[in-house]
């Protein structure tokens, strides 16, 4: 349960990448839509019958969030991530 003090951030999902290194790992990058912060989600599938949405915007705590030093990255970010702002509503699956 969240207290009055934390303060959470809407992202926006940005790359859906799979693992190389494990199998059946999902990674979900969201981004702020100024490509500032990111929050990176990874979900592990356990089988067919595994089905979880994957929504088009999460609400992170701000202290989960992290810089994005990478001008071009920054950029490519708050491209998708205001994008999907514009398009989808923050609970649409993706």
């Amino acid at each position: 349960m969240a207290s009055e003090t934390d303060e959470t951030t809407r992202v926006w999902l940005v790359e859906r990448t799979y693992s190389d290194d494990e199998q059946n790992l999902i990674i979900l990058t969201y981004a702020t839509t100024d490509g500032r912060q990111y929050f990176r989600k990874e979900r592990a599938l356990t089988g067919d019958s595994d089905v979880r949405g994957t929504t088009a915007a999460v609400e992170s705590e701000s202290s989960n969030l992290g810089p994005v030093d990478d001008p071009e990255l920054k950029e490519q970010y708050a491209t998708e991530a205001t994008r999907m702002a514009e398009k989808h509503d923050p609970d649409d699956a993706i």
